[in-house]
């Protein structure tokens, strides 16, 4: 693999090895840090996130808490949108069509992790030891 063209990267500085390696092994360790560390730098940069902590418990934890948090938040302004407009209070069907459609769609996708985390539970306490 030639890794000479992974300098042109934004971000990627400082690669030494540049020749046609067969194996990755051949890879200095300044060299895999290089490139992870420009993963994580693009990662962060399109996802908000980088994958530093990925395998902690503790912060896969908080962003579900966070997950449940905010849909409890756009069902209650989807609510709130609701009454608003039954009230006549406000006139814009725009602006309520999209807060419930919102809602419904955090909700979908809050009531899917929680099914594949119980399935995943599930299937660990099937394994045999």
């Amino acid at each position: 693999m030639d890794i000479s063209s992974l300098a042109g990267i934004a971000g990627v500085t400082g690669i030494t090895n540049t020749s046609s390696l067969s194996n990755l092994s051949k890879l200095s360790e300044e060299d895999i840090t290089t490139i992870y560390s420009a993963y994580n730098d693009v990662l962060s940069s399109l996802t908000g996130s980088s994958d530093v902590k990925s395998g902690d418990f503790s912060s896969i934890l908080d962003s579900m808490i966070n997950a449940v948090d905010e849909t409890n938040s756009l069902q209650n302004y989807a609510e709130q949108a609701e009454i608003q407009f039954a009230l006549g209070e406000s006139e814009n069907t725009h602006d309520l069509l999209i807060a419930q459609t919102k809602a419904n769609v955090a909700l979908q996708y809050t009531v899917a992790v929680r099914d594949k985390l119980i399935e995943a539970y599930r299937e660990i306490m099937n394994m045999q030891i």
